[in-house]
């Protein structure tokens, strides 16, 4: 009877794996908020693009080194990151390639170009 079982469960795996498909896509980014503020929200869009959509935080991220991780849906790996401080500035990171690091240290700028944001190039992350 353990062949049959065996075969069985075979025969369902492709079918789990091709059910697991669109939904499971993504990357997962941990930020750590290494500036003195709290992040209050955090924004994405496509590297280069100005379609920037809210990324759920849940609560603030507190600064002084707290981390929270976030789930960015897509396939892409280049994207730009923008986060609100709760004191008003807001932060750029153009072009973060989340395929190849799995996690932003934050750092709260404390120059702001005539917009109100800072604008940073691509973070290490590791």
């Amino acid at each position: 009877m353990r062949p049959i079982r065996t075969v069985m469960l075979a025969a369902l795996l492709p079918a789990a794996v091709a059910h697991a498909g669109p939904e499971k896509q993504g990357r997962y980014l941990e930020l750590i908020n290494r500036g003195l503020d709290s992040v209050i929200s955090l924004e994405i869009a496509d590297a280069g693009s100005d379609a920037f959509r809210e990324l759920p935080l849940g609560t603030p991220l507190a600064g002084g080194g707290e981390s929270t991780t976030v789930r960015i849906a897509g396939e892409g790996c280049r994207y730009d990151l923008r986060f609100a401080f709760r004191d008003g500035r807001r932060l750029l990171y153009r072009d973060v390639d989340v395929c190849r690091y799995d996690r932003l240290r934050i750092r709260h700028s404390p120059h702001a170009s005539e917009d109100g944001q800072a604008v940073a190039g691509s973070p290490s992350g590791r």
